[in-house]
């Protein structure tokens, strides 16, 4: 028997078939939570989200006429997300505690071919990368978020965010450098390995190399 496509279950969700749209969501469960998750920086809230992003989704479903069924149901948590913000006019919580233990979301930067020391470190840099994320702007966050931790297109970004092109590459490369600052500015609690160079420091490593200095 021929597995189901994914077009096949959209069609199907769009006739009201709830048990296609819940294979859609076992697909994208896990991608929303994590979305969720880093804009607000709560897993309880987080999964409350999701849950409100299927539901709206799943209400919405005739809606869709094609495309990135990834990118849409993304902007409907992005929405949901934004909606959060705007109901409680507060930050995201501080504390990423469980971050390591939820859905895999401290994983996206460790490498799991390095040693138990090398994969403790870059654990430890994945938390104060998400506490970096944290204190961004909610729209920078975003596009951060999707660009690095999702790993999507510019063009899928934009489709998300429904923004223009410029205004992605405008907004992630305002996020990456005041995530680059935040790091900088925690960049002596970090491991040594880990540690962020300064714009000092990268000139000099830039002219050893050209010069050669770097040789032994």
């Amino acid at each position: 028997m021929s597995q189901v496509t994914e077009a096949e279950l959209i069609a199907a969700s769009q006739k009201g078939d709830v048990r296609a749209f819940n294979q859609l969501v076992v697909s994208y469960e896990r991608v929303v939570y994590n979305l969720a998750y880093r804009m607000v920086g709560d897993p309880d809230l987080a999964a409350d989200i999701a849950q409100d992003t299927f539901t709206s989704a799943f209400r919405a479903i005739g809606s869709f006429r094609g495309g990135s069924f990834k990118s849409w149901v993304l902007r409907i948590a992005a929405n949901a997300c934004h909606d959060h913000y705007r109901r409680q006019k507060r930050r995201p919580v501080d504390s990423l505690d469980a971050l390591q233990e939820s859905s895999g979301c401290g994983t996206v930067l460790i490498d799991h071919s390095d040693g138990p020391e090398e994969a403790a470190l870059r654990r430890e840099m994945v938390e104060y990368i998400n506490k970096g994320l944290v204190a961004l702007p909610e729209e920078q966050r975003l596009v951060v978020i999707l660009a690095d931790v999702q790993g999507l297109s510019y063009d899928e970004i934009a489709e998300v965010t429904r923004s223009s092109l410029g205004t992605v590459k405008s907004r992630l490369s305002r996020g990456r450098a005041h995530l680059r600052d935040f790091l900088l500015r925690q960049r002596e609690l970090l491991p040594l390995r880990l540690r962020p160079k300064t714009e000092d420091e990268s000139r000099l490593v830039d002219a050893d190399i050209g010069s050669g200095g770097m040789c032994p």
